[in-house]
């Protein structure tokens, strides 16, 4: 299967557990790897004909800025089924990590890995 890979996008929000991270917003890191079929696209050479990644990076900064989640895996689940929901995919698989975790030790970021496919029939 052919894949959209979009890597690196930065959007603050305010997901967590702790009282301060659900009202101070902070910068969250979003992969995805979008499984679709992109043989149009390629003998076309027409955005018409694939995924327009522009528009999918835009949802997925939507769902991060939007309301709270204490998990990243229901953050990350959200995503998923936002992009899943879009003509033409077929699975998804979303990386979302917190890049500044407050927690008492020197960690770069915390994050979940989650994959979602269309149900069949």
């Amino acid at each position: 299967m052919d894949v959209i890979e979009l890597r690196g996008l930065r959007v603050l929000g305010t997901h967590g557990v702790l009282a301060e991270e659900q009202v101070r917003a902070q910068p969250f890191e979003v992969d995805l790897d979008v499984e679709a079929d992109l043989a149009a696209a390629a003998a076309s050479d027409d955005l018409s004909d694939t995924l327009d990644y522009g528009q999918v990076a835009a949802l997925v900064a939507e769902v991060v800025g939007g309301p709270h989640f204490q998990l990243l895996e229901a953050l990350a689940v959200r995503i998923a089924e936002t992009v899943l929901a879009r003509p033409g995919v077929r699975s998804v698989t979303v990386t979302v990590r917190k890049l500044r975790p407050p927690v008492p030790v020197d960690l770069a970021s915390a994050g979940v890995r989650v994959s979602r496919s269309r149900r069949l029939g």
